[in-house]
């Protein structure tokens, strides 16, 4: 069903091109490409592209990098206000979202200087001119040489660099950042626009005397105002008597069950704790009282989502409080789950800004009133579960139901790549068993908690490509058990390591020779690269299966969160996993499906939207361009999941805005459904409102 955020999303897009046209007839143009010979084109990382009369057709394959097309030479583009870009998107579903990059020599990402960088997007099945606007010349440098420790800054209100000399471009990139499946698309055109540069925010006309600090008391940006920020603690107790008020007129949806099942719908048999059926074609889970649920819910239910690294950057906050404050102890609050982030960085004094807000808001009894709102606030909006990462003692006062998380801590593959947040943990290992069990055990009043649907075992996993895993055991040395296992194997099949040699086309003296190598494999061992990683993903799933079963009986076993996979991993773990769960950050799921011949139900597990309208720097992994739109795209993604037979559920990421200079890792996302002060955001709230009190409808089709 089209919806308005489609139309709007389109509509501007329309209008940007339209736009960008109109500044193409008034400026000249610096090409870029095409041009005579494609001596300067290069793929990155893992692309593959193709030159043809249309452009240059590209294929960015799945990695855990930026894959796409880098273009080579020495461009000055101080006198152009845009680059544009000319690009087909064949898709015929899907957004197209592409990063482009410009670096100067000698530039540094992590640092963000001499480099920037901007994302578009192409509307599926179209070609489109596209703009990303270029940052004008800072008169205070030092300024935007000083931000640390933040995705986005103050300065990003052009892309997301920092200070880069337009004079002196030496190198562009086109890319989809991190592509999650391979994706195709065709570049016709790039070329700069001459024009006056974009004007200047009043805050970068400051120097560093006058800018910093820039973080006020609450956390937020003091050198900008929006709707809804806090000024004062009295604007808190408006806000607090506000919501009061909303959330009485809006008390939850009439047709739920005590769990937020749908007391409408045909009604099973109860069991006391949650299960998955399929009824009519459609997954679903069941309650504990036999009702249908469909689970739509919010990640990081706890008051410290805004916890920011104080090291070396203290002169950004205005006001820190002093040790006779009350305010101080949340120099020393925590979030138990991302508590091990922020110590594998060294990352040795922070402040919770969220948690003090929440003090001011509420008081001494801070903690408790936050809690009891949180359930109401959550049923008020039509939601009925706390999802992972969240504060127990909330998930814990049998008010709304929740699922947990937990994370195997065992020894790593050595030679395995850290993926997105840690290698890959090795289930030979006495220690990977331990650690499941172990984890289970300490939740013992969770396991048999009927409030409890189940539990996630990790989280966002790198699995790599379908020989990559047997590829990391080889890289290991001889005393990983993994590589232990893949030898005895591999014995096993081959019985002399002549004839290995004579498959692989290697030359190892013996089985303990080959043991003890780390060097790379040649192409001919691939085939037995992948028997050993389907195996070691058996094994993952298998062990952590049995000790569910042994422990955890009545839980559902909800999976491992997939950013990304392969086939052989999704086929393995569909045979032990209750629930596959996908975080899948897109602006909808109507092409969602499983591999063929997988029949499974499947948990979205992170997804999100923000915008830049409000203090954050950071619209978060998928943007928009307000708060009304933002909700508008809420609406249609979770419509989409409710709409499809395999999606059980749907979890927003997260509760509240991250902290304004960001967390352990940079991340500043405007993507909560309340910001750093604890006060809703009220555009959003309406449409998660609107399709949560009609979800059953839509969901049992009622709804057309």
């Amino acid at each position: 069903m089209e919806t308005l955020f489609r139309k709007c999303f389109l509509a501007a897009s329309v209008a940007a091109a339209t736009a960008c046209l109109s500044s193409c007839s008034h400026g000249q143009k610096i090409q870029i490409y095409p041009e005579n010979g494609t001596s300067r084109i290069k793929a990155l990382t893992t692309a593959e592209y193709v030159s043809t009369p249309d452009g240059l057709d590209v294929v960015s394959h799945t990695v855990t990098k930026p894959s796409g097309i880098t273009f080579k030479g020495n461009w000055d583009l101080s006198g152009c206000n845009r680059l544009m870009l000319d690009v087909t998107n064949p898709d015929p579903c899907e957004y197209l979202h592409l990063t482009v990059q410009i670096d100067n020599p000698g530039c540094n990402l992590s640092s963000k200087t001499g480099v920037f960088y901007d994302t578009v997007y192409i509307s599926p099945g179209e070609t489109e001119t596209v703009s990303i606007p270029l940052p004008p010349r800072f008169p205070h440098p030092e300024v935007a040489e000083s931000f640390t420790g933040m995705r986005s800054t103050p300065y990003s209100v052009w892309g997301y660099g920092s200070v880069i000399d337009l004079t002196d471009i030496n190198e562009i990139h086109v890319y989809v950042n991190k592509p999650r499946s391979d994706i195709k698309w065709t570049l016709s055109g790039l070329y700069g626009i001459t024009g006056k540069p974009g004007k200047l925010k009043p805050w970068m006309e400051k120097d560093s005397s006058a800018f910093f600090p820039f973080i006020d008391r609450y956390g937020q940006f003091k050198h900008n105002d929006w709707p809804g920020k806090t000024h004062s603690n009295k604007d808190l107790a408006i806000a607090k008597a506000e919501e009061a008020k909303d959330i009485a007129a809006h008390p939850g949806a009439d047709d739920r069950s005590r769990y937020g099942g749908w007391a409408d719908g045909p009604r099973l048999e109860a069991t006391g704790h949650f299960r998955v059926e399929k009824v009519d074609g459609k997954w679903w889970m069941v309650d504990p009282d036999g009702y249908l649920f469909w689970s739509h819910g919010v990640v990081r239910v706890t008051p410290s989502t805004g916890i920011t690294p104080l090291d070396a950057r203290e002169f950004y906050f205005e006001e820190l409080p002093e040790k006779d404050s009350p305010l101080y102890q949340f120099f020393f609050t925590c979030d138990t789950l991302l508590k091990p982030y922020y110590e594998v960085r060294n990352i040795r004094r922070t402040y919770d800004f969220s948690s003090a807000n929440i003090f001011r808001k509420y008081g001494e009894n801070w903690r408790q009133e936050f809690a009891d709102m949180a359930h109401k606030r959550l049923k008020s909006w039509g939601m009925n579960t706390i999802a992972n990462s969240s504060d127990k003692s909330i998930c814990l006062m049998d008010k709304t139901v929740y699922t947990d998380r937990i994370e195997i801590k065992s020894p790593y593959i050595e030679g395995s790549q850290s993926g997105l947040w840690w290698k890959f943990r090795d289930p030979y290992t006495e220690e990977f068993a331990e650690s499941v069990r172990t984890q289970l055990e300490e939740r013992r009043n969770e396991l048999e908690d009927p409030w409890c649907l189940g539990f996630f075992v990790d989280n966002e996993i790198g699995w790599g490509e379908a020989h990559s895993i047997g590829e990391w055991t080889m890289l290991s040395p001889a005393s990983q058990p993994a590589k232990k296992e893949m030898v005895r194997r591999l014995k096993e099949k081959y019985r002399d390591i002549a004839r290995l040699n004579s498959a692989w086309t290697t030359s190892f003296k013996s089985w303990s020779d080959l043991a003890s190598s780390q060097a790379g494999l040649p192409e001919a061992a691939k085939p037995d690269l992948c028997d050993f990683s389907k195996a070691v993903i058996r094994k993952y799933f298998s062990t952590t299966r049995e000790i569910f079963k042994e422990i955890a009986p009545e839980k559902l076993y909800l999976g491992c969160r997939f950013a990304r996979s392969n086939p052989d991993v999704l086929r393995i773990a569909a045979e032990y996993c209750d629930v596959l769960s996908y975080n899948i950050y897109k602006h909808d799921l109507s092409t969602f499906s499983l591999p063929e011949g997988i029949d499974k139900p499947v948990i979205i597990g992170e997804f999100h939207f923000g915008a830049k309208d409000r203090g954050p720097f950071h619209p978060g992994l998928i943007n928009t361009y307000s708060q009304e739109q933002r909700g508008e795209a809420y609406e249609r993604y979770v419509e989409s999941a409710l709409e499809n037979a395999y999606i059980i559920g749907t979890h927003w990421h997260q509760f509240s805005d991250q902290a304004t200079t960001g967390r352990f890792d940079g991340e500043n996302f405007q993507v909560g459904m309340t910001d750093i002060c604890d006060r809703p955001y009220y555009e959003t709230i309406r449409h998660v409102r609107n399709i949560g009190y009609r979800m059953y409808a839509v969901r049992s089709g009622r709804d057309r």
